[in-house]
């Protein structure tokens, strides 16, 4: 089932869930796309690859661990493993709800993102700048009184700073306790120099970006309790295995809500 107006895909100005998707390999994008991922630094692939890669570690631990409700904003257009294949291997009736804005998104989900007959998948054609919308809507497929987890994956990274501090903090308040949040941020302070590159070149295109400071992406966890190892770099993010050992200007991290 899909909630949410149905809009006209914009071809003529880039969308970060289209050039995300040139940066996977993908497919479904379109040349406007394409040129912003072509100008970003040699290692953009390997920072998509890195979020990817902590969104499957992540919800394989938090359904290991008895979750069975999620809601994913800022979806993506469906790449495989999603995030329901992932989770539904492990726990056959989870029920998932995927959120976006870009229609061509939507298109997509309504064809690939199909459920388990014991689960569901939904998605919600929305803006993360509209929390209270997209609460309402995932009510109708998720039970807010029991813990859910909430999956805001190079996302933040989109929304200027106090906004997305604000946005973040009014999807967590609905959570019930127990919930979790797994959240992954680009980092200012890492590499400024690459930051500064990244953000430059996203601002032609017309896309605007909060690269944040460590203690910038810890304070959307401020009032929750991080799960081990804590705020990290994406790829040092791990449960039950070794850590992997390679450079990265992801930051990172699961916390529960208390």
């Amino acid at each position: 089932m899909t909630y949410g107006p149905k809009r006209q895909v914009d071809t003529s100005r880039p969308h970060p869930a289209r050039v995300y998707d040139w940066l996977l390999g993908g497919k479904d994008n379109y040349e406007v796309d394409r040129h912003v991922g072509r100008e970003l630094p040699a290692d953009g692939r390997d920072s998509a690859r890195q979020n990817r890669a902590f969104m499957i570690r992540a919800v394989s631990w938090l359904a290991e661990s008895g979750t069975d409700q999620f809601l994913d904003i800022g979806t993506g257009i469906p790449t495989e493993p999603n995030l329901h294949q992932v989770v539904q291997r492990i726990r056959p009736s989870a029920r998932i709800v995927y959120t976006d804005n870009d229609p061509i998104v939507l298109r997509h989900a309504e064809a690939l993102l199909v459920s388990t007959p014991e689960g569901t998948t939904d998605y919600v054609e929305a803006d993360v700048r509209d929390p209270e919308y997209i609460i309402e809507h995932a009510g109708r497929s998720l039970d807010f009184g029991r813990p859910i987890a909430l999956s805001l994956i190079a996302l933040m990274h989109f929304v200027p700073d106090e906004e997305a501090y604000g946005i973040v903090r009014t999807l967590v308040d609905a959570l019930p306790s127990g919930s979790h949040l797994a959240l992954s941020n680009a980092s200012s302070d890492l590499r400024p120099e690459r930051a500064a590159r990244i953000t430059a070149q996203y601002a032609q295109a017309g896309i605007e970006l909060a690269f944040r400071t460590r203690d910038g992406v810890a304070r959307f966890f401020e009032g929750l309790d991080l799960v081990e190892p804590g705020l990290v770099t994406a790829p040092r993010w791990y449960r039950g295995a070794a850590p992997e050992r390679e450079d990265s200007t992801i930051y990172a991290a699961v916390a529960r809500v208390p």
